[in-house]
């Protein structure tokens, strides 16, 4: 009974072996455990190829959190001196700081990958290679906000945390804890490249102590841009004989007749000209006799009163009239990367030129603009002010010598540089302000401004209704309907044979 059983339990293994069912199950297992393969050896190249070029990883974010803008790959890729970055940190403690020094990671890859092998990335411990920090003198060791250090040859530049991240300072100075917001690296880097790899620096100097607005979103600037800048005091040192630049931010005191000389003297360069100050007016209802006597040497007046545009395609919306959009002259337009971007500006005043031979606009308002008084009458109307033509809102006069030009170019408004408007890239203010430094400077335009990126939006980048609708279609039509015909044609496959 017992042979019996176990033959044909053989048999029925060695039947079950020869089935069709056993034929069938065996290939469908041989190519599951095929595609599998497949897929893990895939899998592993393409982690290989991200990892060697990363600029083949997707970044599928609405706001691509994880892209490097244009800007930033056209620069690097043109950049023809070998730089390093240093991280100050060993690469496991930086992204253990969170998701945006993970992001932060992935961008300085693909910086490093932009710059065609001219840009290396390294990470330094420095606890455990102390000697490292003895190279840079120059930099606040004590600091425990130091992040990166970007060098070439001889110069080089430190980064620091509040430089490329963006988080509550308040907060984390009391309670120790950082809440970042914001990565800033990619801005910081790049410019942080162009500063160490430009060897003669253009120097601008910035008068100080007639109390001046903030200009250290300008300051930052033009020190992002490769430019040398210094504070002076007219009080006790005298603006530097090889600066190419002066400028006067919005001072809240008048300039005495000996600083209005020196700046004279300065502008006429012995004869040679070749200088420029930018002068940009205080926003307040301030006195200043000698700065106004000074600019009508040059031909140009400034309003009593503020300009307010009535163009609807001037305004910013909602905002007040005197918030709008100005308008190019033919100046300082032609090596701006998007001149159909405009400048805006705010509580701006108008500039009288008095003499057009010498003297011309360079930003306008429309026709529909007009000025409000400083004090405006009881019965004052605003339909009165409106005059039908273009108001200057910034202004250049030229004095010539035989070998070069001196110039004076004034700003209405202090509000267009400060950093809420020049950091945002939907406004031409930064690029333009750098684009006159850069033209007058005969220097070529190497300018980057770079928005901050966040993670808090994460979703899929689909915005436009045709993209969703396609999406929509592909995942919930066509990819279940594909997977059915399959398995039905497998099925009746299987069934007839």
């Amino acid at each position: 009974m017992d042979n019996k059983n176990t033959s044909k339990n053989k048999g029925g293994l060695k039947g079950f072996l020869k089935s069709r069912k056993a034929r069938y199950g065996a290939a469908a297992t041989a190519i599951l455990l095929i595609t599998v393969a497949l897929v893990i050896v895939l899998n592993i190249v393409v982690g290989m190829l991200v990892e060697r070029f990363p600029n083949l990883k997707l970044d599928l974010t609405a706001n691509k959190a994880y892209e490097l803008q244009d800007d930033t790959v056209d620069y690097m890729s043109h950049l023809t001196k070998d730089v390093n970055l240093y991280i100050l940190s060993t690469e496991d403690k930086f992204v253990g700081n969170g998701e945006y020094f993970v992001q932060a990671k992935n961008l300085l890859e693909k910086i490093e990958s932009s710059s065609d092998g001219k840009l290396k990335l390294q990470y330094i411990d420095t606890t455990s290679n102390p000697g490292f920090t003895q190279k840079y003198p120059n930099v606040d060791w004590d600091s425990s906000k130091n992040l990166a250090i970007v060098e070439c040859g001889k110069q080089y530049k430190s980064l620091t945390l509040d430089e490329c991240f963006e988080y509550d300072q308040e907060y984390a100075a009391s309670y120790g804890y950082y809440d970042f917001t914001g990565t800033t690296i990619e801005q910081a880097v790049v410019t942080a490249v162009l500063n160490v790899t430009t060897d003669d620096k253009i120097i601008a100097d910035i008068l100080t102590g007639n109390q001046e607005a903030d200009y250290s979103a300008v300051s930052t600037l033009l020190n992002n841009n490769a430019y040398q800048v210094n504070e002076i005091s007219l009080l006790t040192a005298d603006i530097d004989a090889d600066a190419k630049f002066l400028l006067l931010y919005a001072p809240a005191v008048d300039f005495d007749d000996d600083a209005i000389q020196k700046i004279s003297n300065w502008l006429d360069n012995d004869g040679k000209y070749g200088k420029t100050l930018i002068y940009i007016p205080s926003a307040t209802n301030t006195n200043t006799p000698n700065l106004d006597a000074f600019l009508e040497e040059w031909k140009l007046t400034l309003s009593e009163g503020y300009v307010f545009e009535t163009s609807s395609d001037h305004l910013l919306n909602g905002v007040s009239e005197f918030a709008f959009l100005t308008d190019y002259s033919d100046y300082y337009t032609e090596n701006l990367k998007n001149p159909d971007i405009p400048v805006v500006t705010m509580q701006s005043r108008g500039i009288t030129i008095g003499d057009e031979s010498t003297a011309h606009a360079l930003l306008s308002t429309s026709d529909k603009a007009g000025i409000m008084p400083y004090e405006p009458a009881e019965d004052w109307d605003y339909n009165d002010a409106i005059t039908g033509k273009a108001i200057p809102v910034a202004a250049e006069s030229v004095k010539s010598g035989n070998e070069a030009e001196s110039k004076l170019i004034v700003f209405g408004s202090e509000y267009m540089f400060r950093e809420n408007f020049l950091s945002i890239n939907s406004f031409n203010n930064s690029a333009f302000l750098i684009n006159i430094f850069n033209t007058i400077g005969d220097k070529d335009d190497d300018s980057v401004t770079i928005e901050s990126k966040s993670l808090e939006s994460t979703e899929l980048g689909i915005t436009d209704a045709s993209t969703a609708a396609v999406m929509f279609v592909v995942f919930s039509i066509v990819i279940p309907v594909a997977v059915l015909v399959v398995g039905l044609i497998v099925w009746l496959r299987r069934r007839n044979k």
